[in-house]
C-alpha cells in the first residue's frame, strides 16, 4: 500500500517541523535558564562567602582589641593595687614628720631613732613606686595641687605655689594625693 501525499499531509509535515523547532528552542531556553540560575547561585554564594570573610576579619580585629584592653587593665590593676594602703600610710608619714619637727628640741636620741624609722619607711614607699611631689615655686596645677589659701607674695609670681601645707604624692606616675598648697595672688 502506498500512500499518496495530500496537501493535508504536507501541512502535517510542516507542523511536525515547527514542533521540533519549538521543542529545540524550549530546550535551549531551559538550558539558558539553568545556566542563569547556576550563575545567580554562584554569585549569591560568592557574596555570602565575602560577607562571612569580612565578618570573620572584623571579629578577629575586635578580639585583638579586647586582648590589648584586658592586658592594659591588668597592668593598671597590678600598678595601682597598693594604692589604698599607700594612701593610708601617707598619713603616718605626715605624723612622723610633725613628731620629728617637735622632737628636735627635746631629746636627740629620740630624734635620731625617729629619723632612722622615717628613712626606712620612706625607702619602702619609694620601692613601691611612691614619689613625693615638689610644689614650691611651681605654677599652680589643679591636677596635682589643692589650693587652700592665697597670699600676696613679692618672692613668687601670681599663680605660683608659695608654701606646701601637706605634701602630695605620686604612685607610678599617677597622682594619689594632691599637694595642699598656698598660692600667690
Amino acid at each position: 500500500m502506498t500512500k499518496k501525499k495530500t496537501p493535508d499531509d504536507a501541512e502535517g509535515l510542516e507542523i511536525d517541523i515547527e514542533a521540533d523547532a519549538s521543542e529545540e528552542t524550549e530546550k535551549k531556553s531551559e538550558k539558558h535558564e539553568k545556566r542563569e540560575k547556576h550563575e545567580k547561585k554562584q554569585e549569591k554564594e560568592t557574596a555570602e562567602e565575602e560577607e562571612l570573610n569580612s565578618r570573620y576579619l572584623r571579629l578577629a580585629a575586635d578580639f585583638q582589641n579586647y586582648k590589648r584592653r584586658v592586658e592594659k587593665e591588668k597592668g593598671d590593676i597590678y600598678a595601682y593595687a597598693n594604692e589604698k594602703i599607700v594612701v593610708d600610710l601617707l598619713d603616718v608619714i605626715d605624723n612622723f614628720e610633725r613628731a620629728l619637727e617637735h622632737s628636735k628640741d627635746n631629746n636627740e636620741s629620740f630624734a635620731e631613732g625617729m629619723n632612722m624609722i622615717f628613712k626606712q619607711f620612706k625607702g619602702v614607699l619609694e620601692k613601691s613606686g611612691v614619689e613625693e611631689m615638689n610644689a614650691v615655686g611651681e605654677q599652680f596645677d589643679p591636677n596635682v595641687h589643692h589650693a587652700v589659701l592665697t597670699e600676696n607674695s613679692v618672692e613668687y609670681k601670681s599663680g605660683e605655689v608659695t608654701q606646701v601645707l601637706q605634701k602630695g604624692y605620686i604612685l607610678n606616675k599617677k597622682v594619689i594625693r594632691p599637694a595642699m598648697v598656698k598660692v600667690a595672688e
